[in-house]
């Protein structure tokens, strides 16, 4: 690559920290977006590394769960070091933070200090309109660097990573190596056990496959794997670095904290950007026990090996970058027309989350395969209420990924394994998914939610078929769905006592929104069987649908607003399910049922948001930005997304994105860094030609 084309891209990332958009100062306090968290590393439920603090040099960062995966980066200006991630060295001043800027594919840092201006940004090329490359599990990391007061500067760069992303404990014992990667210095290191698959569970990190940190070939380059004090005392007191690796291995990670060091060498710098950039990837070798088989990655459905993984890598930086930042702009600009500038602060840091809340991996045939993990709830996968929830990122940008997250569910349920005429809830414990594990499991109908997952996967299949113009992918299923239909006909309009996905509030009978769920997924059916061509069995499930509704609107009545069950008068809930009235075009309720409810939640808004129902101040973001898209106006919407944005730029729980917060202190409830807010993007379903525009773009 040329001087002159690294320059231009340089500049051009430049240009592209100035824009105003999501920008946070860190002396602005509340008048910018401080994010609950920040995503940096970001592919999959195990390779998912953020920043829990303001400042990326306040905290060490952390694996989703909370446990330190600590990642580190110094700079040494004019022969003085400065701190730009991690909380150690201590004695290493911070270079002072000037601003974060957080977009869909990347997060930017801007330190500035001592006459230089250093830009870290954090590129995790998840385009899902490209499966091959949204299942690569890599995060660049590029320092940009340029002088800010006329004069020259002597830069330095350093960073190293500690062994704690491959283990699960910090005592277990890691092995590292150096790997011959054309054109790349490659450091690699795993766990020794290499346990693959052997544990499943919620609160787990991963402790098999490697973890890999490269960096183009430069003789201004220096790697090493040795003991993580020395490395960075070493670049503290501006001394050589160790010349060979630490050969006392295997050893604990926790002992004497191995890390992967590289110093890239900046020489003197004027205003001009010098950029430098390092590839960090984790392979996982196998993803998935998938019914009691094994199944790789996706990247890897071809035979491809770590090797070819981080070739593809390195061959790709500079085309990623420009497919990035233009995937970015796009995307925030569609988000800020659609719902302001708050619902797009909100989407952007959903974004990574949600889709790193899953893992995309291959079938036998080669086929995606999407699986969800419930992140902090109860470490299920393929959790159809967890399904329909994130779906709508996927519906919006590939549905294709919505086809592979319930292909896995809707065979499950077409098996001889699965007794019950309702849908199952999960697949299994993360990651083996080798039949449901939640309730009764497959022996009894003890705590199972018979009308919310029934009704989940019709919707899903309707939507999908919206989304892409057809019904062929219903087709394949149709026998199942038609099961799942009648038995929503028996069951749906007054349903008896059992859970729906706010499984947390305990059961309900007689439950509303639920009753709701049901009716929505008839008329959806009814609208299968038209595209189908089937316009006998539509009519017959509309009318259903229709009359269905007509009683809903009895029952739930309670003056001014509609019940949160049929047998309670004087309580209220979020009649979230009936967004799909209109973004699937059912009409089944006439518009003045949306347009009560908003009034009557306008009402009942706390600081932080709107509570789930009457019952508690709890309440579920993702829920919440389906009831702000029932708004008819743009007043009424930002109402509703108003408190949602200020919960998340002062919540007190510093965690990525909770999904169950408390509305009245902003605290989370429970739940963290799962999927489910996928779900904000609903608002842009609402708007058929950005719908149109972005699920037609699918490349595979």
């Amino acid at each position: 690559m040329s001087l002159s084309r690294g320059l231009t891209r340089a500049l051009a990332l430049v240009t592209c920290l100035t824009s105003p958009v999501i920008v946070q100062s860190a002396n602005q306090g509340g008048r910018n977006f401080r994010p609950p968290a920040v995503p940096l590393a970001t592919s999959d439920p195990y390779f998912s590394i953020w920043s829990f603090s303001d400042r990326l040099t306040d905290d060490a960062t952390r694996h989703w769960t909370g446990t330190e995966q600590r990642l580190g980066s110094m700079v040494r200006i004019d022969g003085e070091a400065y701190r730009l991630m991690g909380a150690e060295p201590a004695r290493v001043p911070p270079l002072p933070q000037a601003r974060l800027e957080v977009l869909p594919t990347r997060t930017i840092y801007v330190f500035e200090g001592h006459g230089v201006r250093i830009a870290l940004t954090f590129m995790t090329p998840l385009l899902p309109q490209d499966l091959d490359l949204m299942s690569r599990p890599v995060t660049y990391l590029t320092w940009v660097a340029r002088a800010v007061d006329s004069k020259e500067h002597s830069v330095t760069l350093y960073y190293d990573n500690t062994a704690e992303p491959v283990v699960n404990s910090p005592d277990q014992a890691v092995t590292w190596s150096r790997e011959k990667v054309s054109g790349l210095i490659t450091l690699r290191m795993g766990s020794q056990a290499q346990a693959i698959l052997a544990k499943s569970g919620d609160n787990l990190r991963i402790d098999w496959g490697y973890l890999y940190a490269a960096t183009p070939e430069s003789k201004t380059v220096h790697a090493l794997i040795t003991g993580g004090h020395a490395a960075a005392e070493a670049f503290r007191a501006n001394s050589p670095l160790p010349q060979a690796d630490d050969a006392r291995l295997p050893r604990g990670a926790n002992d004497d904290s191995p890390v992967m060091a590289f110093t890239l060498d900046l020489g003197r710098i004027g205003p001009k950007p010098v950029a430098r950039h390092l590839i960090l990837a984790y392979d996982d070798l196998y993803s998935i026990e998938y019914f009691h088989r094994r199944l790789r990655p996706y990247w890897r459905r071809n035979g491809a090996e770590a090797k070819d993984l981080l070739t593809r890598a390195a061959r790709d930086y500079a085309s990623l970058e420009s497919r990035c930042r233009n995937f970015d702009r796009e995307l925030m600009a569609d988000l800020t027309r659609v719902g302001g500038t708050e619902y797009a602060r909100l989407a952007a840091l959903a974004y990574r989350q949600s889709i790193a809340a899953n893992k995309l991996a291959a079938n036998p045939d080669g086929a995606p395969l999407l699986f969800p993990k419930e992140n902090f709830s109860n470490g299920c996968m393929g959790t159809v209420d967890v399904l329909y929830p994130q779906s709508p990122v996927m519906l919006l940008l590939n549905p294709k990924l919505a086809r592979a997250s319930i292909v896995p569910v809707l065979d499950y349920a077409g098996s001889r394994r699965w007794p019950f005429p309702f849908a199952p809830h999960d697949i299994g414990t993360y990651p083996l998914a080798n039949g449901q594990v939640y309730g009764g499991r497959e022996t009894s109908e003890k705590d199972q939610m018979p009308v919310e997952e029934s009704a989940n996967l019709i919707l899903m299949a309707a939507v999908i078929a919206k989304a892409e113009g057809s019904a062929d992918f219903a087709r394949r299923y149709w026998p199942l769905l038609t099961k799942r239909a009648d038995y929503l006909k028996e069951k749906g309009l007054d349903p008896e006592n059992q859970l729906c996905t706010d499984d947390f509030a305990g059961h309900l009978a007689h439950n509303a929104n639920l009753s709701l769920k049901a009716i929505e997924a008839l008329g959806a059916y009814a609208m299968l069987c038209d595209m189908k061509g089937d316009h006998t069995q539509a009519r017959r499930y509309r009318d259903t649908a229709k009359d269905f509704s007509t009683q809903w609107t009895r029952m739930a009545d309670d003056i001014d607003h509609y019940r949160l069950a049929f047998d309670k008068s004087r309580t209220w809930s979020q009649k979230y399910n009936l967004v799909w009235d209109r973004l699937l075009g059912l009409n089944l309720f006439p518009p003045e049922v949306a347009r009560r409810e908003i009034t009557f939640y306008k009402s009942k808004e706390n600081r932080f948001g709107l509570p789930l129902d009457n019952r508690k101040d709890y309440t579920k973001l993702d829920w919440e930005l389906w009831i702000a898209t029932l708004a008819e106006s743009p007043a009424d919407f930002q109402s509703l997304i108003s408190p949602i944005y200020r919960w998340a730029n002062e919540t007190p729980t510093r965690v990525p994105l909770t999904d169950w917060y408390d509305t009245a202190t902003g605290k989370k409830v429970g739940f963290q860094a799962r999927s489910v807010v996928g779900g904000v993007y609903i608002k842009m379903l609402g708007d058929s030609a950005a719908w149109k525009k972005w699920s037609s773009r699918a490349q595979h």
